[in-house]
């Protein structure tokens, strides 16, 4: 039976989406290490159905000012993906791209931007790799956009976009962890509806 919003899913169906919010982010985390040419693995994922509120609170409040790198979904499966890249993970990334960090947004110039973006694309790339991989389905992914703001705003583009379709969204998110030190993780997929129940029928969960 197919879903007409996120809140129907059944707790199979939500199961296997939390395997592939595990496996995608394994897979994210390796690309990121590979990248960065350190170490790097993330402890286990927490994947959840999320109202678009809950989700905004969940990293970090509407006010908090984040980056974000944003990538539209076309093909078998339509819908965005969004990397939420906080100081903590911005910082491990420039240190180990271009030796400096950062204290604040507003130091990100084009060239720290350019790293975080072909961060972001590699991470959300390797995690749409890994979905596609598992169900079969064939993903296209745009030109990643990047942008600073509150993460109220940030999070207004799925809602804007997906939100007559579904006020839920599937949010996976862990911790990053290089050299001891943890660092936050957040990526969230919004698939509109069509889409999910099509992945889901190819995954064999539901008919």
């Amino acid at each position: 039976m197919q879903i007409k919003n996120l809140d129907e899913l059944t707790s199979m169906e939500i199961d296997t989406l939390r395997e592939i919010g595990s496996i995608g982010t394994g897979n994210a985390a390796t690309a990121l290490g590979q990248l960065l040419g350190r170490e790097v693995r993330i402890t286990l994922p927490e994947v959840r159905i999320m109202g678009y509120n809950e989700a905004i609170e969940w990293i970090g409040g509407p006010e908090a000012v984040t980056a974000g790198v944003l990538v539209g979904m076309g093909g078998q499966m339509s819908g965005i993906m969004l990397s939420v890249q906080q100081m903590g993970f911005i910082n491990l990334v420039l240190e180990s791209m271009l030796s400096e960090s950062i204290s604040d947004y507003m130091e990100l110039n084009e060239l720290r931007q350019s790293a975080l973006i072909e961060v972001g694309n590699i991470m959300i790339s390797t995690f749409i790799n890994a979905l596609s991989g598992l169900s079969g389905i064939s993903v296209d992914l745009t030109v990643p956009a990047f942008t600073v703001d509150m993460q109220g705003a940030i999070l207004s583009v799925p809602m804007a976009v997906y939100g007559g379709m579904s006020d839920y969204l599937m949010t996976i998110g862990g911790n990053f962890v290089c050299d001891n030190k943890q660092v936050p993780c957040h990526l969230l997929l919004s698939p509109d509806i069509r889409s999910l129940n099509f992945l889901l029928q190819k995954l064999g969960v539901t008919e």
